[in-house]
């Protein structure tokens, strides 16, 4: 097993990156030449349509700079999306990636449909899952020891909207593993996985390279790349996001400038690794519109010597974010926390946006500091990776959720109004410290799988945290309830 200190990576977000394991794999000058170096197979990963506009591309060329009409066309093509209204532009990326591998990824039996896996949900709508308003909290699950479960047979949707066929929609799950992956790979076709590990390393191994990813990091494995998970720490569980038709990218900064939040270069992606062994049996498990499926061949999937192309897996270490806080008065929306987004054809309107709520200072004057009570267009998926959330004293606990949809109200329980408005020192500088929570945000209303309604980690008294809220309504001018308070002078006049 790798360790830590052998594992090297890319920095960067967006880059063209190019890998080799062997020097002298990648070919020079082109990307499929008649027979290419060390007898590798050239095979191209796309994960976005061949005909997506190159003004949007986020590939870099190696060529000199040279004046041409094809430049002069894209410059203009840019000018008219710069005039163009906002709502008539789609800010998709072109990503590829050129794999030279020692044998080609379609050299293997047909896919026959895996055993049912009862848990995994695809399709969001009446036959699979169930529509609620109802504030919902789940506790953590506990890892079992037994039946062994690898990260495939530990994943289990928990909510979600849209359709994977129709690629359209996002897809939020929940993880409890307690065997690495053996002998097998797996592949999702329906969209990104992005990984929150909430308990034990998860070390990554995929077609571009290893990853090893601890607790307070994230991992984005992008659709169509085969994987494999193992677990050094033992048991692991987590959160998984899932999303249908787009890729995740930076938010906008706006006027916040060029520096802040999630900076494009802490991002990770591995580098080059192969293994060139038989393995006869070895199965391929190909998540495709939400089943599973399996195909067999005799050799690993991860036998790719090089690479080149800007469609990558990378990681991202929590820890590296800037947030940004009120330093006056009131308290900030929490999309100013975001660290990652996937879009919609809507301006400002996300499909899904990763949000987290990390370390940080809190100093806004006569101003109540925690998230206030609170309606929303959009539906908030919470999790906990560790320590303790500002805005519930009680119950939400590392490694459980909870789920506030479409316009049902939340904000802090009875504990926390409490002793927010009764501290002496509320005006004092505080550092938030030692508690890491997170959310996955989406404009889209989910729809809930049944087994987390029935669930036993479910928190059925999750409405009490907030039953205790009591008036502390006063009329001014000692008037009554039953007793309007005088006119002022103007009103007389």
């Amino acid at each position: 097993m790798a360790a830590q200190e052998e594992l090297r990576y890319l920095s960067g977000l967006g880059n063209t990156f190019s890998s080799e394991a062997v020097p002298g794999s990648l070919p020079v000058g082109q990307n499929s030449p008649l027979v290419c170096p060390r007898g590798l197979y050239a095979e191209q990963l796309s994960g976005t349509s061949f005909t997506t506009p190159r003004a949007q591309n986020l590939r870099t060329y190696g060529a000199p700079f040279s004046f041409s009409f094809s430049f002069l066309r894209e410059l203009l093509l840019l000018l008219l999306q710069s005039l163009a209204p906002s709502d008539s532009i789609q800010p998709t990326n072109f990503r590829c990636r050129w794999l030279y591998r020692i044998k080609p990824s379609v050299t293997h039996e047909p896919f026959h449909p895996r055993p049912a896996h009862a848990r995994l949900v695809g399709e969001f709508d009446r036959s699979t899952t169930a529509a609620t308003p109802t504030q919902l909290r789940w506790r953590p699950p506990e890892v079992p020891l037994d039946p062994p479960l690898d990260f495939i047979d530990g994943l289990y949707t928990v909510c979600g909207a849209g359709s994977s066929f129709l690629r359209h929609g996002y897809a939020i799950h929940m993880y409890a593993a307690n065997k690495s992956m053996d002998g097998c790979a797996f592949c999702n076709a329906d969209g990104d996985f992005l990984i929150v590990p909430q308990q034990g390393r998860l070390l990554i191994t995929t077609e571009c390279g290893k990853m090893l990813v601890s607790p307070g990091e994230i991992v984005v494995i992008p659709q169509g790349f085969r994987f494999a998970i193992d677990l050094p720490d033992g048991p692991s569980r987590g959160y998984v996001s899932e999303i249908f038709g787009t890729h995740f990218q930076l938010p906008d900064l706006g006027p916040i400038g060029a520096n802040g939040l999630a900076s494009p270069r802490d991002f990770l992606s591995p580098t080059a690794w192969f293994e060139q062994v038989q393995r006869p049996g070895y199965t391929i498990v190909h998540k495709y519109g939400g089943e599973l499926f399996t195909a067999t061949q005799d050799f690993s999937p991860f036998n790719v010597v090089a690479w080149h192309g800007n469609y990558v897996p990378y990681k991202y270490d929590l820890s590296r974010f800037c947030p940004f806080n009120t330093v006056l008065f009131d308290h900030g929306d929490p999309s100013v926390n975001t660290v990652l987004t996937a879009l919609t054809d809507k301006p400002g309107v996300a499909l899904l946006d990763f949000v987290i709520f990390p370390p940080r200072w809190l100093v806004a004057e006569n101003t109540f500091r925690p998230p206030y009570y609170h309606r929303n267009c959009m539906s908030e998926f919470m999790g906990l990776i560790y320590g303790i959330y500002e805005a519930k004293a009680d119950g939400f606990l590392p490694g459980g959720a909870s789920l506030h949809s479409c316009m049902t109200p939340h904000g802090p329980d009875t504990k926390t109004y409490e002793a927010t408005i009764s501290r002496a020192d509320a005006n004092e500088p505080f550092r938030l410290s030692g508690t890491l929570a997170f959310m996955f945000e989406s404009s889209l209303i989910p729809r809930v799988c049944r087994w987390a309604l029935d669930s036993p980690c479910r928190d059925l008294d999750y409405y009490q945290c907030w039953i205790g809220l009591k008036s502390h309504f006063s009329h001014d001018n000692g008037a009554t309830a039953s007793e309007p308070a005088a006119a002022s002078a103007d009103e007389k006049d």
